[in-house]
C-alpha cells in the first residue's frame, strides 16, 4: 500500500485538485491518501467549481495545524506529498524552511527524508522570486511540476485538460493510474 499526502492550497486551479483526488479515490485498494487544505483552499474550490464536493471524498482530512498527523513526522511511511495546486506563498515558505502549518511541515519532512515532494505550481507569469524558490526546492530534492497541460490526448473537457497534468503528477509520485502515455 502506497501512502500519499495531498496538500491543497488556495491558488487558482482547484480543478487540478479535484481531478487528482477523484483519481486517487478510485485507487483505494493500492493507495492510502491523507489530505490537508489551506485556509483559502475550500473558498477557492467553492468559487471556481461551484461546489464543496471535497467534503464527500473518502480521505483522512487533517486540519492545517494538526502536527500530530502521521505525515508530519519522518518516522511515518508516507512516500510522497503532492501539493496541488501549490501557491507561490506556500512554495516560498517551503523554500525558506518555514514549517508554520501541517502542509509546510510535511513538505519539510519529505525533503529531509529524501522522499517525493511534488509542487504543482499554478501561477503565471513567474517573477524572479518564484523562480529562485523553485530552484531552491529543486536543489533540495523536490519536484516542480507546473500546472501546464498537454494536448496530445485531445482533451475535450476542462477536467480532461487538468487530467493531463494529474497523470504526470501521479507518474512522478510512482503511481500508475493507467492514463494516456505518449506513443501507446
Amino acid at each position: 500500500m502506497i501512502k500519499v499526502a495531498v496538500g491543497v492550497t488556495g491558488a487558482s486551479g482547484s480543478v487540478y485538485a479535484k481531478v487528482l483526488l477523484e483519481r486517487l479515490s478510485k485507487m483505494s485498494d493500492s493507495v492510502e491518501v491523507s489530505v490537508v487544505m489551506s485556509a483559502n483552499a475550500a473558498t477557492v474550490w467553492e468559487l471556481e467549481l461551484g461546489n464543496s464536493d471535497y467534503k464527500k471524498l473518502p480521505f483522512d482530512f487533517r486540519g492545517k495545524n494538526d502536527f500530530m498527523a502521521p505525515f508530519a513526522s519522518g518516522s511515518s511511511s508516507y512516500s510522497a506529498l503532492i501539493i496541488c495546486p501549490c501557491s507561490m506563498g506556500t512554495l516560498g515558505r517551503i523554500a525558506g524552511g518555514i514549517s508554520n502549518d501541517l502542509m509546510t511541515r510535511a513538505a519539510d519532512v519529505m525533503l529531509k527524508e529524501r522522499r517525493k515532494l511534488i509542487c504543482v505550481v499554478r501561477e503565471t507569469p513567474y517573477n524572479l522570486i518564484h523562480l529562485r524558490n523553485m530552484t531552491t526546492i529543486t536543489e533540495a530534492g523536490g519536484i516542480i511540476c507546473p500546472a501546464t497541460p498537454s494536448f496530445y490526448s485531445k482533451p475535450q473537457t476542462i477536467e480532461e485538460v487538468a487530467d493531463t497534468v494529474v497523470q504526470r503528477v501521479l507518474q512522478l509520485a510512482g503511481i500508475d493510474s493507467n492514463g494516456y502515455k505518449w506513443g501507446e
